[in-house]
């Protein structure tokens, strides 16, 4: 099957809810996996927040994250993503922007769960859009080199920030905009 056909029988098959018990418990609602990368295309974020304290080899603290945010009536969504991924967390994100509505946030954080099921999810089922590919094929790297230790070293950490510097291109010149109106968040 070629890639358009994939991708058209993807984007074709409806909205699919199962159910799965999981630790023996009461079953909960899960969401397909094509569900998911399709929701990640247009909602969805890899990123990589690089902070202090740094080593006395120029070494920082590298935090790999993968998130979904969707306005607030839409928070069971995010509760079958989580069923379905059986890690990270939903949360409620306060929004103070004029004209935004209040949000919530599916995250995974622990580098456990990053390099266990968020990278090998979306290895298994790639994602359709180029700008999302290219994020998460960076994020990867960057993972890759974390996992090396390379985020010890002033070296490593350069290498970590020029690979940043490449994800997220729409998202960072929105913040700049709003940095340049004064609008900080």
């Amino acid at each position: 099957m070629n890639v358009t056909a994939r991708s058209q029988l993807r984007h074709s098959t409806p909205f699919q809810e199962t159910m799965i018990s999981l630790n023996g418990g009461r079953a909960k609602p899960i969401v397909s996996p094509d569900y998911i990368v399709g929701l990640t295309d247009g909602e969805g974020c890899f990123y990589v927040l690089v902070r202090p304290p740094y080593n006395k080899d120029g070494g920082a603290m590298v935090q790999l994250r993968f998130f979904i945010k969707v306005q607030e009536e839409d928070r069971e969504m995010l509760e079958k993503v989580q069923n379905t991924l059986r890690c990270g967390a939903v949360y409620f994100q306060h929004e103070t922007r004029v004209n935004h509505t209040q949000c919530y946030r599916y995250t995974v954080g622990s580098h456990r769960d990053i390099f266990g099921t968020i990278i090998p999810f979306f290895r298994t089922h790639p994602l359709e859009s180029v700008s999302k590919l290219r994020n998460f094929k960076i994020f990867c790297e960057v993972a890759n080199l974390v996992s090396q230790g390379a985020h010890h070293t002033q070296e490593g950490i350069r290498q970590i920030m020029e690979l940043k510097s490449q994800m997220n291109h729409r998202t960072r010149v929105v913040r700049e905009i709003r940095t340049l109106r004064g609008n900080t968040k």
